[in-house]
């Protein structure tokens, strides 16, 4: 039996390009959930139905957009199943956030701690926060990444700004009704943790949230278009260097 002299070519790990966007998508999923039970509060110079002259909406509306972009970005480079793994796979992590914070909430506090009850009170809520996130998140991102690439069947490579602001806007849609009736009103009223916010206080979070949300679609278009070409041209490159044996 005779052997190659040349050794075989390993196995290609991931990019960078991969790894920046799964840690764009996680950092600001987990900032999300930390940041949004906190309301912000915006003054407009005009009036909005529902809203009116102020803009309300959960803190964490823009960490949670930035999750839309990296994913769009992800999917449009690398592929609906790869993009669906990251979706998926960053869902389960909800999980550990939950066990993380209450374990560090149920583990006894030293002398110089800050008040535990205020801690229990600030960090609890966020469990109303992640509760909403979930259904929100499991929902509207697999919905994202079904009509990113539904898109993509019919336009090919062409029309990547559709693509993005057709599904980041439909899913804004689906996850700001869901995470905001959950984490606002569901949630607090089984669990007993936060207020309980009233039919209008809702709205007026859903319709600020989702503003936000489908601005920063329409914003970020020409960033998706930058990363992904950014991406292929050094990805092309990549693959025309000659390996060295």
């Amino acid at each position: 039996m005779t052997e190659s002299n040349s050794p075989s070519r390993p196995p290609a790990g991931p990019t960078v390009a991969q790894v920046a966007l799964i840690g764009l998508f996680v950092t600001a999923l987990v900032t999300a959930q930390l940041t949004a039970s906190k309301v912000l509060a915006f003054s407009l110079p005009f009036s909005l139905p529902v809203t009116g002259a102020e803009l309300v909406l959960p803190g964490a509306a823009l960490a949670y957009a930035l999750t839309f972009l990296a994913s769009d970005c992800y999917a449009e480079l690398y592929g609906r199943r790869a993009a669906q793994i990251v979706v998926n796979v960053a869902f389960a992590m909800n999980f550990v956030v939950l066990v993380l914070v209450w374990s560090t909430i149920a583990a006894p506090a030293a002398e110089t701690s800050i008040d535990p009850g205020m801690f229990a009170d600030v960090l609890g809520a966020s469990t109303n926060i992640v509760l909403g996130s979930l259904l929100a998140y499991v929902v509207s991102q697999n919905w994202d990444v079904i009509v990113f690439h539904r898109i993509r069947d019919y336009t090919g490579r062409e029309k990547l700004w559709l693509r993005n602001v057709a599904s980041t806007a439909s899913s804004q849609a689906i996850d700001t009704v869901i995470f905001v009736a959950i984490a606002f009103s569901l949630a607090p009223a089984v669990l007993g943790v936060g207020p309980v916010l009233g039919v209008g206080e809702l709205l007026a979070l859903m319709v600020g949230q989702y503003l936000l949300k489908l601005a920063i679609a329409v914003v970020d278009t020409p960033i998706v278009y930058a990363v992904v070409s950014f991406v292929r041209s050094r990805e092309a490159t990549a693959d025309e260097e000659p390996t060295v044996t």
